[in-house]
């Protein structure tokens, strides 16, 4: 059986198809991927061998785009649908599977037009523009924030759920604002990083690369002890602040930390949730459709997270929130939070696949 996994752009998206991949490999499906050669499509799967072929598309965003941009793009991804059609004709697909994102639109248009069985998971709380036009066409459409979806569990890397436990106290707190770091966020932790201290709590930081620089001086100029991380170095020890700009150890540092700052993309937010990590989610407040606050919203709505927009974000809200955690509380919510993932989700997904194609 031959499968097309289409989609990506951003982290959100490629990390769902990596999930996806490996659970079609180890079933023995012959997978092909049909991404761009825009965005973060390559760097994630350019020289990942579970793929028996790759192609990256000249196409790009349209939303954004305006007057000639629009149009430029709106060609080259006509041309790219022109481009998929061979391809799945001559690949003979069983069927495709969308993880959203513009890189998706040639081969999710393309399965419509040869009838060959389309499905598609939406990471956001928000369905996205493309997804929604797509949706009345789709055989199986996925989503962890629909009742009507075939399983509401969101395909997660297995060591989040490895590194889970329940927090009872608040000693180590995570600061993250995606793997390219926020500069929100980042000035939100310098701000409170003295207090942080006073109150007996350590700091783990991913600030990102672009802002690294500025967000290790201005703690040096804090003088708390600061320790720069590196994958492999040692998580624990003397230190008020671990500053790192981006970690493959992610499923470790988030085992240390009792809460966390974050964004609200919709991996980050699954991934936290596996792991029984309570979070402050931060929405990034351009993102589209303003997906990232829906997502957040919905663990809020359920008193499983808690939500502040980026204007209203200062140091009271910490405060009170960690007031707000005494042991009960952050007991109770950190094991609900893992009663909304499954490890078995990416496999269950797979096989509902199976069952209706």
């Amino acid at each position: 059986m031959k499968v097309v996994i289409t989609g990506g752009g951003t982290g959100g998206h490629l990390s769902v198809a990596k999930a996806f991949l490996e659970e079609c490999f180890k079933n023995g499906l012959e997978c092909i991927f049909i991404g761009s050669n825009a965005g973060q499509d390559r760097i994630y799967f350019e020289n990942n061998h579970y793929f028996i072929q790759k192609y990256f598309l000249k196409t790009c965003g349209v939303v954004n785009q305006k007057g000639i941009g629009k149009i430029r793009s709106l060609w080259h991804h006509f041309s790219a649908f022109y481009e998929v059609l061979g391809i799945l004709r001559k690949e003979k697909i069983n069927f495709v599977f969308s993880v959203g994102g513009y890189s998706a639109a040639p081969a999710a248009f393309a399965a419509i037009v040869l009838k060959i069985p389309l499905i598609i998971h939406e990471q956001n709380a928000q369905i996205g523009r493309l997804n929604t036009l797509l949706k009345p066409y789709a055989k199986l459409f996925f989503s962890s924030y629909l009742d009507t979806s075939p399983t509401k569990f969101y395909p997660i890397n297995q060591a989040f759920f490895q590194t889970a436990r329940i927090r009872h106290r608040v000693i180590n707190v995570l600061f993250m604002g995606g793997s390219q770091g926020a500069r929100t966020i980042n000035n939100f932790a310098l701000s409170v990083a003295e207090d942080m201290k006073a109150r007996g709590i350590r700091i783990y930081h991913q600030c990102g690369k672009r802002d690294f620089e500025r967000v290790y001086k201005e703690y040096q100029s804090l003088k708390l002890k600061l320790m720069v991380f590196e994958d492999g170095d040692n998580l624990e020890g003397d230190f008020d602040i671990c500053l790192f700009k981006f970690s493959q150890q992610m499923p470790e540092i988030f085992r240390i930390c009792d809460f966390a700052l974050s964004r609200a993309g919709a991996s980050s937010l699954w991934e936290l949730c596996a792991n029984g990590l309570p979070s402050l989610f931060i929405p990034y407040p351009y993102a589209a459709s303003n997906h990232q606050y829906f997502n957040a919203k919905f663990l809020e709505n359920k008193n499983l997270g808690f939500l502040c927009e980026e204007k209203n974000l200062f140091d009271e809200v910490l405060w009170d929130i960690l007031g707000y955690l005494e042991e009960e509380k952050i007991s109770q919510i950190s094991k609900e939070l893992q009663q909304q993932c499954s490890s078995n989700a990416t496999e269950n997904i797979l096989q509902i696949i199976l069952k209706n194609i």
